[in-house]
């Protein structure tokens, strides 16, 4: 009977603040060029730290969802990973056992993105694709989880693909995808350090240019993905 029961996890501050803006940038309020209040005025509205305002921000820049311009204060971005979140299923209804249909678009979109990127990378984007594996084996190295950085770096290769569409596709199904392997704790420390091999080389397929090797590389390191979604039970 024990097993029936989900552990509760609270929302922190930083959490709450991050929910709100999402909420007001997938509802049109708030649309991309818009500047949102100074961190003093939001932390006052909101009846929390600046501290926690500034947290808040720096990780929606992170996704690429705010940047904070010199003398112009935070404006919304774009539309990234954490704006996104759950979109996919609120649009299409989906139930919990078509979560085996979102894997495999996700194994199809971003088998096409490695395989574009490939032959579109520019030198920024080797730049930008590097950085993103960086952070994550830093993440592994010290024994944390690389979610946030893994979700990073496959949103690179998407970049680097130059087609927004798939970008934008890979955008809305990724994060309900992560989030169950993030529930089932199916990401632990020894398969973290196998995916960073796997990310290894896809980078190496996508700096020689190697199309077909590069999606091979990507539908190899989804395999465990497409595994983890057909022996699941919900």
């Amino acid at each position: 009977m024990l097993e029936n029961f989900n552990e509760i996890s609270t929302e922190t501050p930083v959490d709450i603040i991050i929910r709100q803006i999402r909420n007001l940038i997938t509802s049109g309020q708030l649309k991309s060029g818009d500047r949102l209040p100074p961190e003093r005025k939001l932390s006052e509205r909101l009846g929390v730290s600046r501290t926690h305002v500034r947290g808040a921000i720096r990780k929606l820049e992170f996704y690429g969802i705010l940047k904070t311009l010199p003398q112009s204060g935070t404006v919304v971005a774009g539309m990234g990973i954490t704006a996104l979140e759950g979109l996919i299923t609120d649009v299409l209804k989906l139930e919990k056992n078509d979560f085996t249909s979102l894997v495999e678009t996700r194994v199809i979109l971003e088998t096409e993105c490695a395989k574009l990127a490939a032959k579109r990378r520019t030198p920024e984007d080797i730049i930008a694709i590097e950085k993103a594996l960086y952070a994550y084996e830093e993440q592994v190295k010290k024994g944390k989880p690389a979610v946030e950085e893994d979700l990073m770096f496959h949103l690179k290769i998407a970049e680097a693909s130059k087609n927004a569409v798939l970008k934008s596709l890979m955008l809305i199904i990724t994060p309900d995808i992560v989030n169950d392997f993030i529930q089932y704790k199916v990401c632990d420390e020894p398969t973290n350090h196998k995916v960073l091999r796997e990310h290894e080389a896809i980078f190496q397929d996508i700096i020689d240019q190697n199309g077909a090797g590069a999606g091979n590389a990507m539908e190899e390191h989804l395999r465990d993905v497409i595994e983890f979604s057909q022996r699941i039970k919900f």
